[in-house]
This record gives structure tokens, C-alpha cells and sequence, in this order.
């Protein structure tokens, strides 16, 4: 026995993407020209308010993008700018991209970010991704440009370098921190606490190990210097800190190359039941949220780095519009941020 018949109504669906409207569409819309059109997307300022907004209104509407490729082959510009960091993770690195993005945006400048993780294989490979894509220009962070494929890309793009001084390229502005005076106000203090067994963990910045060496020194403490080398990271400060501080004698105060070493140090001083700071103190470099939180509440050198990336910017945009220009470099000055983690030297 069969069932009742059923009525089956097959709705066509179309599935196909609306094709993306064109500047003849906006053109179209407004009742102007596809030229005038152009004049308004570009911000000519030859063109009535009247007629400019008539093509704004019409873009919106049809949900009008301009073509940024298209534009970049007429202008012979791209508007972006390639930031290529050494590490995402430290948030040095992220704060003063925050400085950097926004002045880049008063300069009508976009940011792309690439992260390289230490590694100079990343690196060649995001520079070499910010070529194809046409920047114009690099922010080289933590960086220094010493291989082909970088030396070869500041020689025809403006770059800035950023935490890193010893850079021998005629067309490379720098921005640094005075990195021997940071290291200086460390050391001064734990000796104004009484601290002679001063440890440094040495980071990227060799500067900063200098500026330990000669602080030590000057203060008749070279007997007593002790220089580890570790990774930037807070694990590399953990294990290095492991090391120094399972020495007899160990250190009393321990100078570390960054913020997360720093964290490192501390961490591997409650594994060893070392109280911070009254066995050990330790004090760390940048001066990012994390050093102030407050049962970290880590004593630190500051950088500005927000004012370092508005100088980074103001160095790019004006190298972008004079390519020529003898390359300069920025000094910022750092500021010691006293915290819990350094107190009196107990011997």
C-alpha cells in the first residue's frame, strides 16, 4: 500500500560569492566619474565636500574596498611597514610595538609583525615575506642585520634597528638604551645595600655585560665578578641561576639581562628555599607590567620603550621620504624602578 504523495519544492539556492563591487560600480552610484572617484579614495583634497561625500556614501553602501595592490602600483607605495621581532614573548617587545603602531598610524603607516624567535632561519624568511609584500620599511627589534638577506634588504629599504648600536650600514638609524648607565644603576645600588657578590646573567645585550664589568670594577669588586651566559628567556634565567646559585660562595645579588630572566631567577631561588630579599636580590632590566605586579614586585631598569617605538616611527617615516639621509642614532636614557625583590646584602 503506498503512502500519501508528498510535494517536494526544490529552492534553488545561489552559492556563488556576489561578485566584489569596482570603483566603475562606485561611480556608477554616486553619478561622478571612475577619475573623481580615485580623487576621493586617495584624499585629494580637489574635490568638492559636496561630491566627496556623495562617494563615500555610495562605497559604504556597496561595501567598497579599495584595491591596496592595485593602489601600491600607482603610488608606488604600500603604506606598510614590516616590525620584526626577536621574541613575541617578552613583553618589552610587545610594549613598545604599542609605541611604534601608534605613531606609525599618525604617519599613515599599517604594521605587519614578524616573530623570529631567535632564530636567523625566521628571520630571512619574514624579512624576505615584507619584501614580497612591498614594504616600505623595516623595524629590525632586538635584531641586528648581519646576514645576506638582511644587509641585503637595508640597502634598499629604510630600516630602523632597535637595541642594537654596533650596526656599520651607512643607510640604518638606530634607536638604543643607554645600556652601560642601566647596568651602572644596578650594580650602584646592591653596593650602596652592601652587596659584593654581584652576579650577572648575560643576555643578547653585551652592552649591558660591559656596563656590569665596568661598574664592578670601579667599585673594587673585581674579584668577585661572576658572568653567566643564558637564554633571554625565563627558563634560560632559571637554569642559569641554578647553576650560580649552588656555588660556594654563591652570589648574594643577582643582575639579571631581562625582566623574564629575572623571573627566572626568582623562580629558581624557591626551589632552592633562598628568600628574596633576604638571602638573594635580584634585579631585572626593561621594567615591563610584569616586574610591578605586585607579589613579583621585582626591582628593574626602565626603558621607555613607548618612547623608543615614537622615535623608531619618526626615524622610518622620515627616511621613507629621504632615503639619503645620514644615518642617525636615538639614546634614551633608563631610570632604576626600586622594588621588593633587592634589600641589605647578608654575608
Amino acid at each position: 500500500m503506498s503512502g500519501p504523495s508528498v510535494n517536494t519544492t526544490v529552492v534553488e539556492v545561489d552559492t556563488l560569492p556576489r561578485p566584489r563591487p569596482t570603483i566603475r560600480n562606485v561611480a556608477e552610484r554616486a553619478g561622478v566619474s571612475k577619475s573623481l572617484v580615485s580623487l576621493v579614495l586617495r584624499g585629494s583634497p580637489h574635490v568638492s565636500e559636496h561630491r566627496r561625500q556623495a562617494v563615500l556614501q555610495a562605497a559604504r553602501e556597496l561595501g567598497y574596498r579599495p584595491n591596496a595592490v592595485a593602489r601600491s602600483l600607482v603610488e608606488g607605495r604600500t603604506h606598510l611597514v614590516g616590525a620584526l621581532v626577536a621574541d613575541l614573548h617578552n613583553p618589552f617587545y610587545a610594549e613598545f610595538l604599542d609605541g611604534l603602531q601608534e605613531s606609525l598610524h599618525g604617519d599613515g603607516l599599517r604594521m605587519l609583525i614578524g616573530n623570529s624567535q631567535w632564530d636567523p632561519a625566521f628571520e630571512d624568511e619574514a624579512v624576505e615575506a615584507f619584501l614580497e609584500l612591498r614594504v616600505d620599511g623595516l623595524v629590525l627589534l632586538g635584531i641586528a642585520p648581519t646576514s645576506e638577506t638582511l644587509i641585503e634588504a637595508t640597502s634598499y629599504t629604510p630600516t630602523v634597528v632597535v637595541g642594537e648600536r654596533d650596526i656599520e650600514l651607512d643607510n640604518v638609524d638606530i634607536v638604543v638604551d643607554d645600556d652601560q648607565l642601566g647596568a651602572r644603576l644596578a650594580i650602584d645600588h646592591l653596593v650602596e645595600h652592601g652587596h659584593r657578590r654581584i652576579a650577572h646573567i648575560e643576555g643578547s645585550r653585551a652592552s649591558r655585560c660591559e656596563g656590569y664589568l665596568v661598574a664592578m670594577r670601579r667599585h673594587a669588586l673585581a674579584p668577585y665578578i661572576m658572568v653567566e651566559h643564558g637564554e633571554s628567556t625565563e627558563e634560560g634565567g632559571r637554569r642559569t641561576a641554578r647553576a650560580l646559585l649552588t656555588r660556594d660562595p654563591r652570589p648574594t645579588a643577582i643582575f639579571a639581562a631581562n625582566d623574564l630572566v629575572a623571573l627566572g631567577v626568582l623562580s629558581a631561588a624557591s626551589e632552592l628555599g633562598l628568600r628574596v630579599p633576604e638571602d638573594l636580590s635580584v634585579i631585572g632590566y626593561d621594567n615591563t607590567h610584569l616586574a610591578g605586579v605586585h607579589h613579583i614586585s621585582l626591582t628593574s631598569v626602565d626603558q621607555p620603550r613607548r618612547t623608543m617605538g615614537r622615535s623608531a616611527a619618526a626615524l622610518l617615516s622620515d627616511r621613507i621620504q629621504d632615503p639619503g639621509k645620514v644615518a642617525r642614532l636615538r639614546q634614551v636614557t633608563p631610570e632604576l624602578i626600586v622594588r621588593r625583590s633587592t634589600g641589605p646584602a647578608h654575608e
